[in-house]
């Protein structure tokens, strides 16, 4: 038996007679798991290769592979290294060298995993499937699987992220019949937008046990994960892109390595530990540019703003306000490239002079004199089908299927595999930093380029995933060349909110919804899927909205990243004051914003939940942004533990009406009006 236990886990294996590895203990703070596991059902990996027999009829699971039954131990290796521990386990079936890689975080519940698969025959080897992390087990318990499992689904749409939903497995689909189900719960992306559907994220409860697994993939492409059953225990698999699910098939020749996509477990009693245990963890792993740390006030023209219409005469009197509303930063957004229809005409980045007679780089010169640091709006990983370069640059700098090029919304896909694809991005980039002094760069991405690509590559989603392991090291090259920019990851919003781009990013746009009440409800979720010191939520009233609006819209942002925008040159005095106020609230309290955790006293907010509220422990303190928004129900009871010694203290709005009270089980917060909000602290006395 093999204990690597640490950390409140219980990480163990057993090696058979026949070298065989089972995985046999995966847990929380419970009893070692005493139940006999032995087969490939419970190996701490699933591997499929090519024209090689699995185990048993699968029904499509990825389980009981032709890897999990051929491959034997080899030896393993347990050492320091400066994150905390690591275990690299070799298996080895003759044809292929498997190596398991478990990261350990000191003082984290979390295990961050991955496998290298090594061709050491003499012949190509094709893989179809090969997990990053899997378990066998997680049901634990003698209730009925309905009574203690519970599985939490991340949708994430457009405009609509971080939807969280919460099922049994029956609702779901899943009803053992006899020893096994032919049924697997099956969460899926295929193509350039790693969120479009579902964050690379999930869950699986065990209140019995009081075990929660929450996991996140670490692809900025494609990945699977899936539940169902095997050998009469529950598992969950985690994995980058398949060749079921994702079209994706690596051939590997001889001597020739592959490595699957970071995945990370945390562990926890409930979700909101599992999430507090991530959230440590994904501290651990960004890279953040030292000139973001202090997490400025950004301003971005664009949202309920100039709508990506910049010129000079625009530009100007904005500035002006957002200087004087507190912001730091001044983000020009898109259209600065084109003198009219600029969607399927970007690529060349070269400035408008239609729109900027004078020359852009007065508009900079303008926000720097403004005492704001100036950046601005690239799509640097697309080029319209109207840009002049299109005939410049050969078909093999672009997606390409069935022998014609990708095209989606009128743009082609740049391919960062090539080197003249990463030359022009980097002398883009170069240019704006050089010309115009931005120290800015909102990184956009507006299209789903699909499966991949067919060039230089064994399958759509082989290339595909060569491409974005390219794109992201350009990035991180990028980060070195220029080291005080701040970047930003957008994609429409949150459609790449993945932590392989969020581990190089400073700030993520979590949605281009436009209105403020749906915005509070994104803004609410937005923690589980990105640091709350990442997570830009847009603040943008309109001249129409009342005093209350105003306010919903600051307090949306207050607990993370303030976008400040909206129609700012129509702002009345007493709503400017409104605006302002909050970003002096902001500012006074942004210090803590880098190490809150995150938590929900009432559930991970829901779309339909008309009152609602996101938590955040800051040392021995806590933050609270609360909503009521078109609900009959002034009084809202939040049940917080251990707040007897706390006093309560409204932050924002000074004005409020609102009031909140300690009870015996938490706080009672009170709105007297509708569709209002309130930003709380609770101090420890």
């Amino acid at each position: 038996m093999l204990d690597f236990s640490q950390n409140g886990i219980n990480l163990i294996f057993d090696v058979k007679e026949d070298k065989s590895v089972v995985f046999l203990e995966f847990s929380k703070n419970a009893p070692k798991n005493t139940a006999e596991k032995s087969g490939p059902h419970f190996s701490p990996v699933q591997l499929q290769l090519t024209g090689v027999n699995n185990c048993d009829h699968s029904f499509g699971k990825h389980n009981g592979t032709s890897g999990s039954r051929d491959l034997k131990y080899v030896s393993h290796k347990y050492f320091e290294n400066k994150e905390g521990n690591k275990l690299e386990m070799l298996l080895s079936d003759g044809r292929v060298n498997v190596t398991l890689h478990y990261q350990f975080y000191n003082g984290i519940a979390c295990v961050r995993a991955w496998t290298s698969v090594q061709n050491i025959s003499d012949e190509s080897v094709g893989l179809e499937y090969v997990s990053s992390f899997v378990y066998n087990g997680f049901d634990g318990g003698d209730k009925p699987l309905d009574e203690k499992i519970r599985v939490m689904i991340a949708h994430n749409a457009w405009c609509k992220e971080a939807n969280w939903k919460t099922h049994t497995l029956s609702d779901l689909g899943y009803e053992r019949c006899g020893a096994i189900s032919w049924k697997k719960i099956s969460v899926s992306n295929s193509g350039t937008w790693s969120a479009k559907d579902f964050l690379p994220m999930g869950a699986v409860l065990n209140t019995q046990t009081e075990n929660t697994f929450l996991w996140q993939i670490e692809n900025n492409g494609s990945w699977q994960w899936e539940i169902s059953d095997a050998a009469n225990m529950m598992y969950f698999c985690l994995s980058g892109p398949t060749e079921q699910e994702n079209q994706w098939h690596k051939e590997l020749g001889k001597g020739e390595c592959f490595e699957s996509v970071k995945v990370c477990v945390s562990l926890g009693e409930n979700f909101d530990k599992a999430l507090e245990e991530l959230t440590k963890y994904r501290r651990k792993i960004i890279n953040k540019s030292e000139t973001d740390k202090k997490l400025p006030v950004i301003f971005n023209d664009y949202m309920n703003c100039l709508m990506a219409e910049p010129t000079e005469e625009n530009e100007l009197p904005i500035i002006d306000l957002a200087a004087e509303m507190g912001a730091e930063y001044y983000c020009m957004d898109a259209g600065w490239y084109a003198d009219g229809a600029w969607w399927d005409s970007v690529g060349e980045w070269q400035e408008s002079k239609k729109r900027f007679p004078n020359g852009l780089k007065k508009i900079f010169d303008y926000i720097r004199e403004k005492g704001m640091i100036p950046g601005i709006w690239l799509e640097i990983e697309v080029m319209g089908i109207n840009c002049p370069l299109v005939k410049e640059f050969d078909d093999d700098c672009f997606f390409m299927r069935h022998g014609r090029r990708v095209i989606d919304s009128g743009r082609y896909q740049l391919d960062f595999r090539s080197p003249k694809v990463r030359e022009h991005a980097t002398r883009t980039l170069d240019r704006v930093v050089k010309d115009y002094g931005v120290q800015y760069i909102k990184n956009d991405y507006n299209i789903e380029a699909g499966l991949g690509t067919q060039v230089d590559s064994d399958s759509v989603g082989d290339g595909l995933l060569g491409h974005n392991r390219a794109y992201r090291a350009w990035i991180e090259e990028m980060k070195l060349r220029h080291p005080s920019l701040v970047w930003e990851n957008c994609a429409s919003g949150g459609m790449r909110m993945d932590y392989c781009q969020l581990s190089i990013a400073d700030v993520q746009s979590t949605s281009d919804q436009q209105d403020y009440k749906i915005t509070s409800h994104v803004a609410a979720a937005a923690a589980t899927a990105v640091l709350p010191e990442q997570a830009a939520v847009w603040a943008y009233p309109i001249i129409a909205d009342d005093e209350n609006a105003f306010v919903v819209n600051m307090v949306n942002a207050l607990p993370l990243r303030i976008h400040l925008s909206g129609e700012i040159f129509g702002w009345q005095d007493d709503k400017k004051a409104l605006v302002k106020e909050a970003i002096d609230c902001y500012k006074a309290t942004r210090d803590g914003i880098s190490e809150a955790i995150p938590f929900y006293p009432l559930g991970v907010p829901q779309y339909s939940d008309k009152n609602f509220c996101s938590a955040y422990r800051i040392g021995n303190d806590i933050r609270l942004a609360v909503w009521r928004l078109g609900s009959d129900l002034s009084e809202l009871d939040i049940p917080i533990e251990n707040v007897k010694n706390m006093s309560a203290k409204v932050l924002y709005p000074s004005n409020t009406k609102a009031t909140v009270k300690m009870t015996d089980s938490g706080i009672k917060v009170t709105l007297p009006e509708d569709n209002s909000a309130v930003y709380i602290e609770l101090k420890s006395i």
